[in-house]
């Protein structure tokens, strides 16, 4: 086991890297820079353009550009925002704490409703129930997410205006107590969540239909049916705790997508995450908040990965040995 791990930690890193330094290169080829978005800002003179050049360093060789960002961030030292004017670790620090919490509030939406809509669906197999959920979930994946979160907006913020259109706070929530600053982010999270959640259920509701028929399929259900168990429990203790089992490695490999998804709904919402900070970053060119930002997205990825591997080979020792 500790030979796979290593095996599997090493490929990892090797990606990790190859993805950094491609994204480098790729992001200093794109048309424009930094000093390009000052100049839309303010009229800069050709000799001011060149002194920002040489205070980000954007006037080495790319090459040479390419290794001192190594070497910094072999040190963990990310640089400075340019556009925000401040250490990029701080950004992301504090972009971070918002997209966990629109994304574990979402994968709770999600797997909730994907569970009750899944055995439902599988316990009346072949009726109009399982019919309708088929094509309610469907429809729901084959939706974009930015056109969800529009039409939760619409519904939701003007024609009946009952939740937040967007951001994470109220302008007044400095000013409410604990409490009431808890029921305002719960207030402005809930939309943007079940959006989130919603384009993603209806895949993970469809696996766990057809991985509960197929678990409720097998012999030892017959027994405990024959030992006359109620069809909650043969159901609920039996049936879904074993169907459950590879639904914890699609969890692994659906982590990462959630970063996507999280791109669209902080923008559609306003939402001060880092999905959001890398939109304005693109935009800006802002460099060193690009690859920290990515690097960040592309370590998600490697490890849900590397994770999703381990539990694989813990529930099954023969992939140990590829």
């Amino acid at each position: 086991m500790l030979g796979f791990l290593l095996r599997r930690l090493a490929a990892s890193l090797l990606i990790l890297l190859l993805v950094l330094t491609l994204a480098f290169f790729f992001v200093h080829l794109l048309p424009g820079g930094p000093v390009h978005f000052f100049a839309g800002e303010r009229f800069l003179t050709p000799d001011q353009q060149r002194n920002l050049e040489r205070i980000y360093g954007l006037d080495r060789p790319l090459l040479e550009q390419y290794l001192r960002w190594l070497g910094a961030v072999a040190r963990w030292d990310w640089g400075d925002s340019i556009s925000q004017q401040r250490p990029v670790s701080t950004a992301i620090a504090e972009a971070l704490w918002a997209t966990v919490v629109l994304s574990l509030a979402a994968l709770a939406v999600e797997y909730g409703l994907a569970l009750l809509l899944g055995i439902v669906s599988a316990r009346r197999r072949g009726s109009a129930v399982d019919h309708g959920i088929r094509v309610v979930t469907l429809f729901l994946y084959s939706q974009p997410v930015f056109w969800l979160g529009l039409m939760g907006i619409l519904l939701f913020s003007y024609i009946w205006p009952v939740l937040p259109a967007g951001h994470m706070h109220s302008v007044d929530a400095d000013l409410m107590s604990p409490a009431g600053r808890l029921l305002d982010l719960a207030r402005h999270l809930l939309l943007p969540a079940v959006v989130m959640a919603l384009a993603s259920t209806g895949s993970t509701a469809r696996y766990v239909r057809a991985s509960l028929i197929e678990v409720m399929s097998q012999d030892y259900i017959r027994t405990a049916r024959a030992k006359g168990l109620s069809e909650r429990r043969v159901v609920w203790v039996h049936g879904l705790r074993n169907a459950l089992v590879p639904l914890i490695l699609v969890l692994t490999l659906t982590l990462p997508g959630m970063l996507s998804s999280a791109v669209v709904v902080e923008v559609v919402f306003s939402w001060p995450g880092l999905g959001r900070l890398l939109f304005q970053a693109v935009g800006t060119r802002d460099y060193p908040l690009i690859l920290a930002g990515t690097a960040l997205a592309a370590t998600a990825v490697v490890l849900c990965n590397l994770l999703a591997d381990l539990l694989h080979a813990l529930v099954d020792p023969r992939v140990r040995d590829d």
